[in-house]
């Protein structure tokens, strides 16, 4: 690690950062309408034209429409909506549950929105156009009766891209720095030149690539903005250092994104403007900057200029500029993603292509901002690996110390062979960053559709024991396999179970794949596809298979609960013959009511192994439980010509998953959340942290490819 930096002694935040972030914190989130106004305007305009050419205009319209603004003393510049941390509005998407929900946004429980009546009832003129042409009516047209209620009961959950944008996705933010936009349309147009627009397939990619030069021409023009913005005021701004500010600005918007950057000032600008239009073009989540040092690093190296007071000064205030970017989500996914989260994940550290360290004196800064800011966003996380120079660890304790819960930590060791299994080939393994929570892709290469849905396999094991029927409202929902009572052996139980996960998770990947189709065939992103291999060179946008790689990955939800609860059934009714099926049946249908049962509730809490605690008899029948849920999902493929992969974690839909799972056999009572991801259910890991990671360990995390977790093979890196 080359150092012209004394990384053990950074600066702190300036007097600049902390009044901009001071100014930030007392800024209530509200609703914003001219997103949702100047699309509807702009799809009434193209309603003649093909839907990559009408998305392409609507961004146009929106980035030339939209309001611009400067704030005071701000040296990065550009804003999502007209006051920062409000939220645009993305009709295309879907409508009906804000329409639904417009008086409750001031109300609720969760991410509150602030909303004067003016706009719900500029909102309320606007909806009906989009009746009947949403990606959200596409996508439920398409799916199944049987589909819909599993959903309705809460079997999963594809709310996520079901009512919003996908997101989850890095691009190839280095290609920009480097070439700028102009090489963007530079290579469109080399593709365009190519086509034989006789073949059908040439045609419909001759619209996409238009598209995509309309698109990186509307942002060019975008930050143009920005610079007659900072030429306004600097003509009427009578400080002497804040003209000149104000006037570099200038100079550096009319420069970038549009042509390459030449100094860590202008990376900083044209990585923010990407970020932004970014968010403002797809409406998703987990826009992720990811190896942020990497391809930031040779502008500071290169910056003879600047000193290191000024690169971390603007470090900071882009860090600010991450945590002004909001989204208003339907109430019901506020419970699964509170506190306004946008999952903007950032990393440092880890090996090259080649495997060899990356760490440079930016992974320093880039946890440096963290602690000047200490604001949410983005999402700091550090890779390890054997040669991971102490300094980094030590810098990234610090940071962990001031109770912030990041940085988040990967270890390469184990991450690198999870993504060589699932095809990508070394380098990019290598070059791996992690997207919104914690799953692992290569930026600019990726559709991985992370978060596709929350499985409940709680609920699963409920309906394998209650012969396919919700306990709850004792609607028939799954197949036939037999009551608890019923059974005669354990693999019995396991059979039911099996069938009843064979059964609801295809009903999963019917329902993902009409959301993935439905996105394909209306909200196709001609932006966001051009700084993503290989969409150009196949004419093909992100949502309809352009890019390199493509996954989808819905999250099981639940493993410590069916583990412990199929455990104790194996434990006390079949090996211990402690109690009855028929007992346990009862127990479970009156939620544990009365004395004798509170008992046998008791009992199954107590006297059964847990998950969390390394004993092998139990970890290993959760190990099972999970597998089999895995085992499924990987059996199917996307639209976009990818795989699925399944991954363990809920982020929080732990909690509402929870509230529609009767009583379980680990002794969990009706309707309380589930354990969280694959940790152990709360309390009952009695022997220490230690015991619980050796438990966790023995999950399968290869097959759980699509978050991060032990892997069980090891390679080097």
């Amino acid at each position: 690690m080359a150092s012209k930096i004394d990384v053990t002694n950074l600066p702190g935040a300036t007097p600049r950062v902390e009044a901009i972030k001071e100014r930030f914190i007392k800024v209530t989130p509200e609703i914003c309408v001219e997103r949702a106004q100047l699309i509807t305007e702009s799809y009434k305009e193209t309603e003649d034209l093909p839907i990559h050419l009408r998305r392409a205009r609507s961004l146009e319209k929106i980035l030339n429409g939209m309001t611009v603004f400067i704030a005071d003393d701000e040296l990065v510049v550009g804003n999502q909506c007209t006051k920062p941390r409000s939220a645009p509005v993305y009709p295309e998407f879907s409508c009906k549950w804000l329409e639904a929900e417009l008086d409750r946004l001031e109300k609720r429980t969760g991410d509150v929105f602030l909303i004067s009546e003016d706009k719900k009832k500029t909102l309320r003129e606007l909806f009906p156009y989009w009746d009947k042409k949403t990606s959200n009516e596409l996508a439920t047209s398409l799916m199944t009766a049987d589909a819909l209620a599993a959903q309705g009961a809460g079997v999963f959950t594809v709310g996520n891209y079901y009512f919003n944008g996908v997101g989850h996705i890095s691009v190839d933010y280095a290609k920009v720095l480097a070439n700028g936009l102009n090489g963007v349309i530079a290579e469109a147009k080399a593709e365009l030149a190519k086509l034989d627009i006789a073949d059908p397939d040439g045609l419909k990619k001759m619209h996409f690539l238009n598209a995509v030069i309309i698109s990186n021409e509307a942002v060019i023009a975008f930050a143009g903005r920005f610079a007659a913005e900072a030429d306004r005021l600097a003509a009427s701004e009578s400080n002497a250092q804040r003209k000149a500010e104000l006037q570099e600005i200038a100079r550096i918007c009319r420069k970038v994104p549009a042509q390459p950057a030449a100094s860590f000032w202008e990376a900083v600008q044209s990585f923010w403007f990407i970020q932004l239009v970014l968010q403002l073009e797809s409406n998703g989540h987990s826009i992720s900057p990811m190896r942020f040092d990497q391809y930031m690093y040779p502008y500071l190296q290169m910056d003879s200029a600047i000193s290191v007071e000024k690169a971390q000064e603007l470090l900071d205030l882009l860090y600010i500029k991450f945590s002004e970017i909001n989204k208003v989500r339907d109430e019901g996914s506020t419970k699964a993603f509170g506190g306004y989260p946008m999952f903007q994940n950032l990393i440092v550290g880890g090996v090259d292509r080649e495997g060899e360290d990356a760490t440079n004196d930016l992974s320093f800064m880039c946890l440096q901002a963290t602690a000047n800011t200490k604001l949410y966003q983005p999402s700091i996380s550090i890779r390890v690996h054997s040669n991971t120079p102490a300094e980094l660890y030590k810098k990234a304790a610090e940071v962990s110390r001031l109770g912030l819960g990041m940085p988040a930590y990967y270890n390469d060791r184990f991450i690198i062979p999870a993504l060589l299994s699932r095809g990508l080939t070394r380098e990019d393994a290598r070059d791996y960053g992690i997207i919104g929570c914690v799953e692992p892709q290569v930026a600019g290469k990726t559709e991985g559709w992370h978060d596709a849905a929350f499985f409940n396999m709680a609920k699963v094991l409920e309906l394998a024991l209650n012969n396919g029927a919700d306990a709850l409202t004792g609607k028939q929902l799954g197949p036939e396999t037999g009551d608890l009572a019923s059974f005669t052996s354990f693999d019995d139980v396991m059979k039911a179970y099996k069938t009843q996960m064979e059964y609801f998770v295809k009903l999963l990947v019917v329902s993902d794949n009409a959301v993935d189709i439905a996105h394909g065939q209306r909200t196709p992103l001609p932006f966001l596809s051009s700084l993503v291999d290989d969409c150009m060179a196949k004419g093909k946008s992100l949502q309809e298979g352009g890019a390199h790689y493509n996954f989808t990955g819905p999250q099981g939800v639940g493993v410590g609960n069916v583990g412990d609860s199929l455990t104790a059934i194996r434990k006390l009714a079949f090996d211990d013959k402690a109690i009855t099926l028929a007992e346990l049946k009862k127990g479970l249908e009156t939620d544990f009511a009365g004395v004798e049962m509170e008992s046998m509730r008791q009992m199954l809490q107590n006297r059964a192994p847990k998950y969390g605690n390394d004993n092998e008899y139990a970890d290993m029948i959760a190990h099972e439980g999970a597998l089999i849920y895995c085992r499924e999902v990987e059996k199917y493929t996307n639209p976009r010509g990818g795989r699925f992969q399944p991954g363990l974690y809920p982020v929080s839909a732990n909690v509402p998953l929870g509230t529609v799972v009767g009583a379980t056999p680990d002794g969990r009572k009706s309707g309380t959340p589930l354990a969280v991801g694959v940790s152990p259910v709360s309390g009952v890991d009695q022997s220490g942290p230690t015991a619980s990671v050796k438990s966790v360990a023995r999950l399968d995390h290869v097959i759980a490819s699509n978050e991060i977790g032990r892997a069980s093979c090891r390679e080097r890196v």
